[in-house]
């Protein structure tokens, strides 16, 4: 048997383990186009990985070549490692390769390439390889022989990275399988071994080999890995990790949307079952129940209206376990709050088990026209299932990724529509309403409604969640819309007030008041009947005004102590005018403008001590009004000598002029005395 060289061919029989071949170092390594040498028995360790770096020069000599269909075969000098080639190929091996190649050696199983090599090797004995036209020569291939070269091929294919094994393992099976056509032809590479040489080997030449076309099954195979690869990037950018699961709910592997659609799901497929009932079920359930046993009643999450925020718990847990993060894989369950629609839980627990309820007595609302008040009848709680035992043993359920759970049936206070509290809350309401109903103008109430009056206009009644509802009678308010006219309108009142003579109001002598009247009783009643349906009893009615009239006076009063007499001046007209006593001789009434300071309706005056100063007592006197100082206009009742100098300088008066001046003349009234 033949195999092609370099420039010719080699006569294997001459091979080491050959018969008749002599001795050749074990560590040679025939490398060509189509041509193995080793020695027949097992490769060591470094044998190994010489055969896989060779394996790998071969298949990057054999990519970067190509030749044209129609071109010349090209010669190409002979490779054989020689020792020294050895080892230098070992230095371009980085420590890990050959630490791969170690430990993978002894394990190795031939991949689908190798079994084909190991199928070419056991060809029949005798193959004839054309020379020449005239020469021929048949070699006998042994077993031995093939076996090295095979485990060697299947390690080096095991070791390279996956695209290069696959390259490599298609490169090997052409060395090893024959191909009449290509040994027809001239070859290459030619044994330039100096050791074998020196050993006395024989070599034959066999015809060149035409370089073959660049193969790119590596590029073929990686295109669909790639896009494998980028779709499964992709995908790790929107799906929650591995391991991650919400409530006992696993949701690796999804994204944030079907994480929650998921959680939601099994909280609604999660099943309660109430034990415990007894036989007074009877099996008297309404058509949602689930019987579990005979004293069994179930009801499923999605009836009691539970639920989870899903979207934001899977929104949390992609955000903090996404599937590109492994070191966020595997996380510890994320907690999840049960909520149960009370109404909707209540609805459906009294529908499957309606034994288990004792309805309660609302609280009620009436007017005593006794005591003209609304008065409250309290309400009587009723008895039920615990809605929030069962919330819990739905959320227990739950956070263990239970389905189906069972608890006791217990009971709870359940408390009636109307409550006690929202009775009293709605009485204390419509008694201030009474006590505040009628038509207003402003701020007064100028027509009242009686309290049992306006309790006959309203009806009280409760919705479906128990709360007040309250509605007015239209008809019976406008019986006393039309009598309001009357009562409302009124003329006005025109204001008198008191200044001086420089104008300043000194006193409100009249208070000005305006007139008004109804413009119109249309729609009073019909708007009084909605203002009364939201509790509030006070209507303002709409009135046309008419404003008051001012009228000033302005008051002054003169002394003239020449004529021992008072004048009283409106608007610089007397009015009035009386005979005084002014201060004696020694007691002289001070002259000049004045005006009064202040007034008493009585006063003692001088000291009961008659031995001091001023050395006079008068007890009571009335109607005093101090101008200057200690003088002042009063009234005198222990004498009648007016118009003569009586005083200790006050000016006396009669009893009556005194009283009259004292309410006529505010404080600030201008006093002149002058002679």
């Amino acid at each position: 048997m033949f195999t092609v060289g370099g420039d010719g061919v080699t006569d294997l029989a001459t091979r080491p383990g050959a018969e008749g071949a002599p001795s050749v170092d074990p560590s040679v390594t025939v490398t060509g186009a189509n041509a193995t040498v080793a020695d027949a028995t097992e490769p060591t360790e470094p044998d190994v990985a010489e055969t896989a770096i060779a394996t790998a020069e071969l298949h990057v000599q054999n990519e970067v070549e190509t030749v044209d269909d129609d071109a010349e075969p090209a010669e190409a000098d002979g490779v054989a490692l020689t020792e020294p080639d050895v080892a230098d190929a070992e230095a371009d091996a980085t420590d890990s390769d050959i630490d791969d190649v170690e430990a993978e050696a002894d394990a190795v199983v031939p991949t689908e390439p190798d079994a084909a090599d190991a199928a070419t090797a056991e060809q029949t004995e005798s193959d004839l390889i054309e020379i020449d036209d005239d020469t021929a020569v048949h070699a006998e291939q042994t077993e031995d022989a093939v076996e090295p070269a095979t485990a060697e091929t299947a390690i080096a294919t095991t070791v390279l990275p996956e695209q290069d094994a696959v390259e490599v393992a298609t490169a090997t099976a052409v060395l090893t399988a024959p191909d009449t056509e290509l040994l027809a032809e001239p070859a290459t590479t030619v044994l330039t071994e100096p050791d074998a040489t020196e050993a006395g080997a024989t070599y034959a030449w066999a015809p060149a080999e035409p370089a073959r076309k660049k193969r790119h099954l590596g590029l073929w195979i990686g295109i669909p890995a790639g896009v494998a690869a980028l779709a499964l990037v992709a995908s790790s950018l929107v799906l929650i990790a591995p391991g991650t699961s919400i409530a006992g709910v696993s949701v690796g592997g999804l994204t944030p949307g079907a994480a929650a659609d998921a959680v939601q799901h099994r909280l609604d497929e999660t099943t309660i079952v109430l034990t415990g009932t007894g036989d007074a079920t009877g099996g008297q359930l309404g058509a949602s129940v689930s019987h579990a046993a005979a004293d069994e009643i179930a009801v499923t999450g999605a009836q009691l209206g539970a639920t989870v925020d899903a979207r934001d718990l899977a929104d949390s847990a992609f955000a903090g376990h996404p599937m590109w993060n492994p070191t966020a894989w595997f996380s510890e369950p994320v907690d999840a709050v049960v909520m149960i629609d009370t109404d909707a839980a209540t609805a459906a627990l009294r529908e499957v088990a309606p034994e288990l309820y004792i309805e309660p007595t609302d609280a009620k609302l009436d007017f005593d026209a006794a005591t003209a008040t609304y008065v409250v009848t309290p309400a009587i709680d009723g008895e039920g299932v615990d809605v929030d035992a069962v919330r819990q043993a739905l959320q227990k359920a739950f956070d263990e990724g239970k389905t189906r759970v069972e608890v006791a049936a217990t009971t709870a206070p359940v408390t009636a529509n109307t409550p006690t509290y929202a009775a009293q809350a709605g009485a204390d309401r419509l008694n201030r309403m009474l006590d505040t109903a009628g038509f207003y103008v402003g701020a007064e109430r100028t027509v009242p409604v009686d309290r049992a009056v306006a309790a006959s206009w309203i009806t009280v009644s409760t919705d479906e969640r128990g709360a007040f509802v309250y509605k007015a009678d239209q008809a019976a308010i406008q019986q006393v819309v039309d009598t309001l006219a009357p009562a409302v309108d009124r003329a006005p009142v025109n204001a008198l007030t008191i200044t001086d003579s420089q104008g300043k109001v000194l006193r409100d002598e009249t208070v000005g008041v305006d007139g008004r009247a109804l413009e119109s009783t249309t729609g009073i009643a019909k708007q009084f009947a909605a203002q009364l349906a939201t509790g509030n009893a006070v209507y303002e009615l709409p009135i046309a005004v008419t404003p008051f009239a001012t009228t000033s006076i302005a008051r002054r009063i003169e002394v003239d102590l020449g004529e021992q007499r008072a004048y009283l001046f409106e608007n610089d007209v007397v009015v009035q005018s009386w005979y005084i006593s002014s201060g004696l001789p020694g007691n002289d009434t001070d002259t000049g403008h004045f005006r009064i300071t202040s007034k008493l309706r009585t006063q003692n005056m001088g000291n009961q001590d008659l031995t001091k100063a001023p050395n006079y007592y008068t007890p009571n006197v009335p109607w005093v009004m101090y101008y200057n100082g200690d003088e002042a206009l009063h009234g005198a009742y222990w004498h009648n000598n007016f118009g003569n100098r009586m005083s200790h300088g006050c000016v006396n008066m009669p009893l009556g002029a005194a009283e009259f001046v004292y309410g006529w003349a505010p404080m600030g009234t201008e006093v002149w005395v002058h002679y």
